[in-house]
């Protein structure tokens, strides 16, 4: 028997167990020395594809937690599929993350007193490729720490040659079929990164804010001027419009966060449904300060109960207000500009001003001129570019869109009739719902690094998301017809983050119906949300992120996952513990000692193909081995990670080492060493997807070991 140290040690072991799959060549479905291996696998599912395509993380990023998880469930699924006999193709990659990379580059320029318009945009571009060659990696080889068995020799990345050529095919495909156009719609603007941004793109923080309550008089309100009521309640004029201060049924209030777009309102808007202001539905109203008359309109968006129930039409610098303008034919007027600064149409007196300083004249010049109602502090949540930080501006802009409705039937359809499903099931939901009510895509940003629209003469490059949609068959070969597109599409599972349902699985869908000829996965897996202790989402800005590579060297990759998967239980969100992880390096310790022990006892014993003259402690150990195998094997069928994990535990610690374990010291036969030696190969087995370090390490010392590796051996049956 080899020797074991005490205690386990990963840090000894890890490197040198991952150096070993790696040489191995199996992380490969199709290399010379996993066709070898896949001999002697069960008929019925031996070299059946099966394939995951890891979510692409950006090429600036390092690991956090959602990806440790995430990459946990799809490390645990691709090794119990190997070691069932399937074709299990597990295909990383890269994504170019176009502004969050540009945003580090630039950074770096700023450190040397240059900007990307110093260097020009070819320049440029070669500085991005260097950082990319330099840094852009990283968070793949952090992969690997954790025990990710992808298949390291197919790693794409979204700006390869090949990738670039999907891209292109596919935007020419949507043209030539009139789906992608140019126009002028209210998009997420940042005015520092001078660039449109997708939702995902944008992050919203909880701020305290005001909210200013702004008086809009009634048009037909003109007032005698020889009025005998006094100079303090009679009106004010301003311009050629006379105004009453001091009749409430002479005027509307409306309340805002942004007083400086009124100076771009065309119309206020009530709810059809606010009997307050039925009759004043089709009047007209004078915009203050600006003197432009604007109409009274019932929309169905106008919530009767919220705030004054009437509220400020801004078409060119709202998205709802802009769905509002279009359906009441309204003006859109555009006083912001793409520089942040307010443009002519804001009037002589704002034109030139910041937004912040527009928003400050704005609120003195309303309090002067009497409509001023009022001022309440007010806590809003406020979009702001994930990168650069800067307040999100909807603005009026020329951009290039993707028809949806389509697109959004076919992938409506896939879901209902049950061709992708997704687990949880509730997650259902926000995907349908999205697509059912979805707008046409703005596909088009303002910056350098990124799939240039191709068309002469547009500088624009395509949205990230547009290019990561392909990626489950860009990623095997698309648009040429390659072999392993043909046996590995449509892949099998998707694992991934809720936040991005919308903004990624579905554009997957929708992509691969329409380009692939095929939905590009059956089973959409929407994993938990790694919480800190007391229930809030992990930030590295306010010192509540914790590095899973840290918890890698201090507790090993093994205690690691099974801390995570151990809490992954029904699809609620997990709050993380140093207990759980302390509890999986305890189980580590607990796997190895009964193996030094049981090794111990069995010496050089070979497994015999039947076991005879059981004992009752015997057929209860091995009863309960088959329970536990069909247990976890339906649990893994069904994406229970969680489950699968419990139960392991309980019977490895419990019914294992606490009970058979003792017994068999008692009993101390051949018999008993057959019994010893088969439940800890079984478990071995069973455990590998979970903890594949220690249960590697563990096989590897087995004078009984059937394969070269764990990592290929068969699954129990």
């Amino acid at each position: 028997m080899q020797e074991f140290s005490k205690p386990y040690n990963p840090q000894e072991t890890e490197d040198k167990i991952y150096q070993l799959w790696e040489k191995s060549g199996y992380f490969s479905p199709t290399s010379a020395a996993s066709k070898a291996a896949s001999t002697g696998k069960p008929d019925k599912i031996k070299n059946k594809p099966y394939t995951i395509v890891i979510p692409p993380p950006n090429i600036t990023g390092e690991l956090h937690m959602g990806h440790a998880l995430n990459a946990f469930i799809q490390d645990i699924l691709i090794r119990f599929k190997r070691m069932q006999g399937y074709k299990a193709l597990w295909l990383p990659g890269t994504d170019h993350a176009g502004i969050a990379t540009q945003n580090v580059v630039e950074k770096q320029l700023k450190k040397e007193g240059l900007t990307r318009h110093d260097l020009g945009r070819e320049k440029f571009i070669e500085r991005v490729w260097q950082w990319k060659e330099k840094y852009g990696s990283t968070i793949l080889q952090q992969l690997k720490k954790l025990g990710a068995s992808c298949d390291w020799s197919r790693t794409v990345f979204t700006m390869d040659p090949n990738y670039q050529k999907a891209v292109e095919t596919a935007f020419l495909h949507y043209y030539k079929k009139g789906w992608i156009y140019q126009g002028d719609r209210v998009i997420n603007w940042c005015t520092r990164c001078h660039t449109s941004l997708s939702d995902l793109e944008l992050e919203y923080r909880e701020e305290k804010g005001q909210l200013w309550f702004i008086r809009y008089p009634l048009a037909d309100v003109i007032l005698n001027p020889d009025d005998s009521r006094g100079e303090e309640s009679r009106s004010k004029t301003t311009g050629s419009f006379a105004y009453a201060q001091d009749d409430s049924k002479k005027y509307i209030t409306v309340a805002t966060t942004r007083p400086e777009t009124m100076l771009g309102d065309t119309a206020v808007a009530v709810s059809p449904k606010d009997k307050r202001y039925k009759k004043l539905v089709g009047k007209k109203l004078i915009l203050p300060l600006i003197n432009r008359v604007i109409p009274i309109i019932s929309d169905h968006l106008v919530e009767a109960g919220f705030g004054t129930g009437a509220v400020k039409v801004t078409p060119a610098h709202d998205m709802a207000d802009s769905d509002i303008g279009l359906r009441h034919k309204l003006d859109v007027i555009q006083v912001i500009g793409e520089n942040g600064k307010m443009t002519d149409k804001a009037g002589k007196d704002y034109a030139g001003l910041s937004i912040l300083e527009a928003r400050k004249k704005v609120v003195e010049d309303l309090q002067k001129q009497g409509f001023l109602e009022k001022i309440e502090d007010y806590a809003h949540r406020v979009s702001h570019c994930y990168r650069c930080d800067s307040t999100i501006e909807p603005l009026l802009s020329k951009q290039w869109f993707l028809k949806m409705d389509q697109l959004a039937k076919k992938a409506i359809e896939a879901v209902e009739n049950k061709k992708i499903k997704f687990h949880p099931d509730r997650w259902k939901k926000v995907y349908l719902d999205w697509l059912k009510n979805v707008k046409d895509w703005c596909i088009s940003r303002q910056i350098w690094w990124g799939h240039k629209i191709p068309i002469e003469g547009v500088d624009d490059v395509l949205d990230t998301w547009f290019s990561s949609a392909l990626w489950p068959f860009a990623t095997l070969g698309f648009p040429q017809k390659t072999t392993d597109l043909k046996e590995f599409y449509p892949t099998s599972t998707l694992s991934t983050a809720r936040d991005i349902i919308n903004l990624w699985v579905a554009r997957m869908i929708f992509s691969g119906l329409e380009l692939a000829n095929d939905i590009p996965f059956t089973d959409v897996i929407i994993h938990a949300t790694v919480l800190t202790k007391d229930g809030k989402r992990m930030s590295k800005s306010l010192g509540t992120g914790i590095d899973p590579i840290d918890l890698v060297q201090k507790y090993g990759a093994d205690a690691t996952r099974f801390a995570f998967i151990y809490q992954t239980l029904g699809g609620q969100d997990m709050k993380f513990s140093t207990e759980n992880m302390i509890m999986g390096q305890k189980f580590c310790n607990k796997i190895w000692n009964a193996s030094r022990f049981v090794l111990g006892q069995i010496g050089n014993t070979k497994l015999q193909v039947a076991i005879t003259k059981k004992t009752d402690a015997d057929k209860k150990i091995l009863g309960q081995l088959e329970k536990v195998t069909k247990s976890v094997t339906e649990d893994l069928e069904k994406f229970r990670f969680g489950q699968a994990a419990h139960t392991l535990y309980d019977f490895f610690w419990h019914d294992f080492c606490d009970i058979y374990i003792e017994a068999a010291k008692k009993q101390n036969t051949d018999q008993t060493k057959q019994v010893l030696a088969y439940t800890l190969f079984s478990s071995l087995k069973l455990l590998h997807p979970f903890m594949p370090f220690v249960t590697e390490t563990i096989y590897q010392k087995l004078p009984f070991k059937e394969k070269e590796l764990l990592l290929i051996e068969t699954w129990p049956d």
